[in-house]
């Protein structure tokens, strides 16, 4: 144990994110995400949501300021009337950490996919809010 590292983030985890280099990708997964998206690095946080992991992670992983969208969302498919109310809970977090906030933008399911399967790694969850995965850029540590 550690002293002001929340719990949450496993030493798996937090070896991953020290390893991470700028401009580098990590998932956080919903509980319906398909093993088509996962990259060979795979954290498991079964039991907990995405909100509170992106919480953890951004109090000490900065988002890429060079870039207009260090942040990517997957984008609700075409003719599906939801709205993913999670991600105003995303936006709240990331003004708590980010200056700018998360800068965010929407891509496609097979894009997100394929954007996802290229990072550097995913963290799963048993997040069951719908369209909850969300992609995050690692920044320059200053």
């Amino acid at each position: 144990m550690l002293k002001g590292i929340p719990s949450i983030l496993t030493p798996d985890l937090l070896k991953i994110l020290m390893e991470m280099g700028h401009s580098d990708e990590i998932v956080i997964a919903d509980g319906n995400y398909p093993r088509l998206g996962h990259p060979s690095r795979v954290v498991r946080l079964d039991g907990h949501g995405v909100p509170e992991i992106l919480d953890a992670i951004l109090q000490f992983m900065p988002l890429d300021t060079y870039v207009d969208h260090p942040v990517a969302l997957m984008a609700v498919t075409p003719g599906d009337p939801y709205l993913p109310e999670i991600w105003d809970t995303y936006r709240e977090i990331g003004k708590k950490h980010e200056k700018d906030g998360l800068r965010e933008e929407s891509i496609p399911r097979f894009d997100f996919y394929a954007r996802a399967a290229a990072s550097y790694a995913v963290i799963t969850t048993s997040e069951a809010a719908l369209y909850a995965n969300i992609i995050l850029k690692k920044g320059v540590v200053k």
